[in-house]
């Protein structure tokens, strides 16, 4: 796998104990050799991975949009920032340029990108792996709605294979990095 695509928050106002899964991932990203590709911001946990990448002598892509660039101070150290017009390209640009995906704890836009590339993988639009990292218990509360959904019938019980959690960003990454 030569590249993952990290969702994460870009929100500066986190409990501290988010923050270490996030330097883990872009430090054994870039250890491993494995480009991360992500939403190009500088603050927030997004600003974590892509400095620990980096700072690990790791390969940064981020991809951004025109309004976001400012808002969420585009990281202009990226090895190649791609600066698009929408939010459509910037999370089709996410989804193409990652040959994996793994989701860190965030808000409204990584649960979208998260049930986008999970819905796109039910329906045999790519076969990626997704793994998704549940510090500290953040999606519990996911795991509870998809869960009611099978119990409801709304959701497939096969939705549980499409996607890999694990509290742990390193057996995140080991998962992700055996599904080539």
């Amino acid at each position: 796998m030569k590249s993952i695509t990290v969702y994460c928050s870009s929100s500066t106002n986190l409990n501290d104990e988010f923050h270490a899964p996030a330097l883990t991932v872009g430090t054994e990203l870039a250890r491993r050799g494995v480009t991360l590709v992500y939403g190009g911001g500088c603050v927030g946990l997004m600003g974590e991975i892509s400095r620990a990448a980096r700072g690990n002598g790791g390969r940064v892509v981020g991809i951004i949009t025109r309004r976001l660039f400012d808002d969420e101070r585009a990281d202009q150290a990226c090895d190649e920032l791609i600066v698009v017009d929408t939010m459509r390209e910037r999370k089709q640009l996410l989804a193409d340029r990652g040959d994996g995906f793994l989701v860190l704890p965030g808000g409204v836009g990584t649960y979208e990108e998260f049930f986008e590339i999970l819905v796109g993988r039910q329906l045999g639009e790519h076969a990626k792996p997704i793994g998704v990292v549940n510090s500290h218990g953040y999606y519990n509360p996911l795991i509870a709605m998809i869960e009611h959904g099978i119990e409801r019938r709304f959701i497939s019980d096969a939705i549980k294979e499409q996607f890999y959690i694990h509290p742990e960003p390193l057996t995140v990454i080991d998962w992700l990095l055996v599904r080539q």
